[in-house]
C-alpha cells in the first residue's frame, strides 16, 4: 500500500469531533415557555440566561424567571392575572444530577445540560449564584433596611408557625407535637431573632397566654445582652390557638398603654399598640396582624370567586377595613398619624385586604422598596408576599428601608424541627421575618412638589439618564431590579446628570430613583 492510501484511510478512520457549542439563546424569559426546549431534546446545550430554582421540594425545578404567584403581580382576575396563571402552570423542568443542596432563588449562570426531555435537564456545569445559606447566616442585608438614610430602630413582623410552650397535642398538624420538638424550635427560632436582633417584634402564631412571648423575650435577653420585655395581653386561652403579641426592648422603646385589640372575623389576631422611643420621645402606632387563612371550606361570599384570592377573602378584606378604621381612631385619639401595619394577611399584594389599605393612601413597602421583586412566602414554587409592611404616609417620610429575611420560604420543608434535627436557623417557621427600619423623627417633611417636577429620566438604547436629582439636602439614589427579582444595581447620584448602563441582555426591568427618604420616580424599561 503506499503512502498516499495509507494516510487517507488513516484520516478516514479518525474519529469525528464537534467542538461548536450550542448556545440556547433566551430573549424574553419573562414569558419562557418549557415547550421551546423541543428542538433541543439528546442535545447538550447551554443557556444564555442563568436559571432560577423555582422549586426544591422534590428534586430541582429550574426556569430562566423566579415564579411568583399571579396575584402577587397582578389584580385577581385581569387578563394579565390570568396570562401570568397559565404560564405559571406550565410543566417546568427538572433538574438531575447535582450534587450538594440548593434553596429556591438560587441563579445558575452559564448552565450546561442534557436536554432529555422538555420537563427533564441532566446537570453537566454551571455557576451557582446568590441566595445561599452562607449569605442569610451574614443576617439580614442592611443595605435594605438602610436605602434612604441609617436607621435607628429596627420592627420585625414574624409568623413562626405556631411557637408553642406547652399543652403539646401529637395529633395536631400545628406546632411541635412534645417537650423535645419544642426544644429544636426554641433553638431554630433563637437563632433567627438573635441574629435580626431588633428593637421590636410583632408575633404571629405564638401560643395563647403569656408563656410563649415571656420565653422569647428572656431568650433574646440571654443572647443578645439586651433587655427584653413582652406585652401582657392577659393569660385566658379564648377562641383560636394561636395569638399575635410583642416583644420589645426594653432598653430601647416602650408601650404605651392600652392596647386595642381587633376582635372581627378571629379573636387574639388583631393588635394595636403606641410605642415611644425612650431616648428621643418619638413614638408610633404598630399593629401587629394575622388574618382569616384560606383553608377550610366557605359558602357565599367567603367561597372561592375563581379570580385567585381563594377561601375567606370576604373576611379578609372586613378584617382589612376594621383594622384600617381602628388604626385612624386610635392615631386620632393619640395625636399621632405614624401608623406601621405588619403580619400575616394571608393575601397576596395586589389582592382586596391589601388593596384596602393603599386605596386609603397607605404604601405598601415590599412595592415601595422593591418594586416586583419582594416576597416572603413560597407555595407550589411561586413566591410572593403574605406577610406585609404597610404604613401611613407621614411614618413613611421617616422609613429608611424594609427588607425579607429569606431563611425560611426558600428552604426545603424537611429541615423543620418535627422533620430532622436541624439546629440552625434555617426553616425555624414557614414565613420569612420581614424587618423595617425607622429613623423616627416627627418633623420630617415630604420632599417638595418642585423638587419632583424637575427630576428627568430618559432612556436609549444603551442608558437612562437622570437629570437634576443631585441636590445636598435630598441626598438620592438609583437602584434597578429585573422583574424575576435580582438586584442589578443599587449606587448613590452624585452629578446633576448621572447616567447608568443598561443591562445587554433583552427583558424587562424596573428602575427606581430615591431622594432623602422618598421614591420619587419608578418606571419600567424594556431591552429589546
Amino acid at each position: 500500500m503506499n503512502k498516499s492510501l495509507t494516510l487517507l484511510l488513516a484520516l478516514v478512520l479518525l474519529p469525528f469531533s464537534v467542538s461548536s457549542e450550542t448556545v440556547v439563546r433566551i430573549s424574553d424569559p419573562e414569558h419562557w415557555e418549557p415547550k421551546a426546549l423541543s428542538a433541543y431534546v439528546g442535545q447538550t446545550v447551554t443557556f444564555s440566561v442563568p436559571f432560577y430554582v423555582c422549586d426544591n421540594s422534590s428534586g430541582l425545578t429550574v426556569a430562566p424567571r423566579r415564579l411568583y404567584s399571579p396575584t402577587n403581580q397582578e389584580l385577581p382576575g385581569s387578563d394579565e392575572y390570568e396570562a401570568l396563571r397559565v404560564l405559571n402552570s406550565e410543566k417546568y423542568p427538572t433538574l438531575s444530577g447535582v450534587s450538594g443542596y440548593h434553596r429556591m432563588g438560587e441563579r445558575i449562570h452559564n448552565l450546561r445540560v442534557r436536554v432529555n426531555s422538555t420537563t427533564s435537564l441532566t446537570y453537566v456545569s454551571g455557576t451557582w449564584v446568590g441566595n445561599s445559606r452562607l449569605e442569610m447566616q451574614e443576617g439580614p442585608n442592611m443595605a435594605h433596611l438602610d436605602m434612604y438614610g441609617k436607621h435607628q430602630l429596627l420592627v420585625c413582623g414574624f409568623n413562626l408557625e405556631y411557637y408553642l410552650t406547652e399543652a403539646f397535642d401529637p395529633y395536631s398538624s400545628m406546632g411541635p407535637d412534645d417537650s423535645e420538638e419544642h426544644q429544636l424550635q426554641r433553638e431554630k427560632v433563637g437563632q433567627a431573632l438573635t441574629l435580626i436582633n431588633a428593637d421590636l417584634f410583632g408575633f404571629v402564631e405564638v401560643q395563647q397566654g403569656p408563656g410563649a412571648l415571656r420565653e422569647i423575650a428572656q431568650d433574646l435577653t440571654t443572647h443578645t445582652g439586651r433587655r427584653f420585655d413582652y406585652v401582657t395581653d392577659g393569660s385566658a386561652v379564648d377562641g383560636t390557638y394561636t395569638k399575635s403579641g410583642y416583644v420589645y426592648c426594653s432598653d430601647v422603646i416602650e408601650p404605651v398603654y392600652p392596647m386595642v385589640e381587633v376582635e372581627a372575623v378571629v379573636k387574639h389576631r388583631k393588635k394595636i399598640m403606641l410605642f415611644r422611643v425612650r431616648e428621643t420621645g418619638e413614638q408610633f402606632i404598630f399593629s401587629i396582624n394575622h388574618f382569616k387563612a384560606k383553608s377550610g371550606s366557605a359558602s357565599g361570599l367567603d367561597a372561592d370567586q375563581g379570580d385567585g384570592q381563594g377561601l375567606y377573602n370576604s373576611s379578609r378584606k372586613r378584617e382589612a377595613q376594621e383594622v384600617l378604621a381602628r388604626c385612624q381612631t386610635f392615631a386620632q385619639s393619640v395625636s399621632d398619624p405614624d401608623i406601621l401595619i405588619m403580619g400575616d394577611l394571608n393575601a397576596y399584594a395586589k389582592e382586596d385586604p391589601i388593596t384596602t389599605f393603599t386605596r386609603a393612601g397607605l404604601y405598601d413597602l415590599h412595592r415601595y422598596c422593591h418594586a416586583d421583586s419582594s416576597y416572603s412566602y413560597t407555595f407550589h414554587g411561586q413566591a410572593g408576599y403574605l406577610d406585609h409592611a404597610i404604613c401611613s404616609p407621614s411614618l413613611l417620610r421617616q422609613v429608611t428601608g424594609m427588607t425579607a429575611f429569606h431563611i425560611n420560604s426558600d428552604e426545603n420543608d424537611r429541615y423543620t424541627y418535627d422533620k430532622s434535627n436541624d439546629g440552625t436557623m434555617f426553616r425555624c417557621s414557614d414565613h420569612d421575618p420581614v424587618i423595617v427600619g425607622l429613623a423616627l423623627d416627627s418633623t420630617r417633611t415630604s420632599i417638595p412638589e418642585v423638587y419632583v417636577n424637575s427630576l428627568e429620566v430618559l432612556t436609549n438604547r444603551q442608558n437612562i439618564i437622570i437629570r437634576n436629582a443631585d441636590k445636598p439636602e435630598y441626598p438620592a439614589w438609583v437602584r434597578m431590579v429585573s422583574v424575576d427579582g435580582r438586584e442589578l444595581l443599587f449606587t448613590d447620584i452624585h452629578t446633576d446628570e448621572y447616567e447608568v448602563a443598561l443591562p445587554t441582555a433583552a427583558g424587562v426591568y424596573i428602575v427606581i430613583v430615591y431622594a432623602g427618604n422618598q421614591q420619587v420616580y419608578r418606571s419600567k424599561v424594556i431591552v429589546p
